[in-house]
């Protein structure tokens, strides 16, 4: 007799809930067979009574105990196929049912596969320029520093920062602000390695992790933002910044490897000139 598949409780995470269907799966593969068996041996009982009620007229046709037993066996044999196709009906339809509510959880599954998947995306990306948030970059970090400590290998942080953002704002408001973060943000994503990871780490605030570059290299990836001139609502910014980086040294903590390069940055804000006022496009 075949059962009802269990539920999935909504509450197991989505690799158990991959688990209990598949289980579920096996299951209903395992009962299916059972019908299939039983449908089988029931036919083979029928041919073999059959046979044997045709063997027992062709011995002696005539004999009326074999015409009355032969009447009483088709009026059972009938019956019992009837029997058998009602039954065989039925689990099918409950192997329909069951099918049809493993294909709901299923999709339920998927459902929520799909919304965890949002929410990690949520807890690791920043929802404006689409860069990995500080909670990951700082998680990275210090997983780079213990690959690069342990190999002996270069790990180098960079952080910039973009000048006189707060005018941008201010004079075009915050909608222009937002595209020239996100447009930086692009660049700088087009501008790394594949192993290279960009944060933004708040406000006009980004951080680059660098494994296997050394601070000689770093110049490579700013010379690829140079020169940044972005367009909004038919103006042209030209996005000046400023960049500081340091090199892991092996010992140091992960806030004084930032608090490193962070003070080369504040060195190089000084030194740069404040960017000009966004001017009307050539076309």
């Amino acid at each position: 007799m075949i059962e009802d598949v269990g539920g999935i409780p909504p509450e197991l995470d989505p690799q158990s809930q991959a688990q209990a269907i598949k289980h579920n799966l096996r299951r209903l593969e395992r009962r299916d067979w059972a019908l299939w068996g039983a449908a089988f041996v029931v036919i083979f009982a029928l041919t073999g009574t059959v046979a044997a009620l045709s063997v027992s007229v062709l011995t002696d046709p005539s004999e009326p105990f074999f015409q009355f037993h032969i009447s009483q066996a088709v009026r059972g044999l009938t019956g019992l196929v009837l029997i058998f196709t009602t039954y065989t009906a039925f689990q099918e339809f409950r192997l329909k049912r069951v099918r049809t509510e493993l294909a709901r959880q299923i999709t339920i599954t998927a459902e929520h596969h799909a919304r965890a998947e949002a929410y990690l995306r949520l807890a690791m990306l920043d929802p404006l320029t689409g860069l990995h948030n500080r909670r990951f970059g700082e998680e990275r970090l210090a997983a780079e520093m213990s690959r690069a400590r342990r190999h002996s290998t270069a790990l180098t942080v960079l952080l910039l920062d973009l000048n006189d953002f707060k005018r941008v704002n201010d004079t075009h408001g915050h909608q222009a602000g937002d595209h020239v973060l996100k447009q930086f943000a692009h660049r700088l994503n087009k501008s790394i390695r594949g192993a290279d990871l960009a944060v933004r780490l708040g406000g006009d605030e980004f951080m680059v992790v660098l494994p296997d570059c050394t601070p000689s290299q770093v110049q490579r990836v700013i010379a690829r933002l140079r020169p940044c001139a972005l367009e909004w609502s038919g103006m042209q910014f030209l996005v000046h910044f400023a960049a500081g980086w340091t090199d892991f040294q092996g010992s140091e903590t992960l806030e004084d490897l930032i608090a490193r390069a962070d003070a080369a940055l504040y060195l190089d804000k000084k030194d740069t000139k404040v960017a000009p006022a966004p001017q009307p496009s050539a076309r």
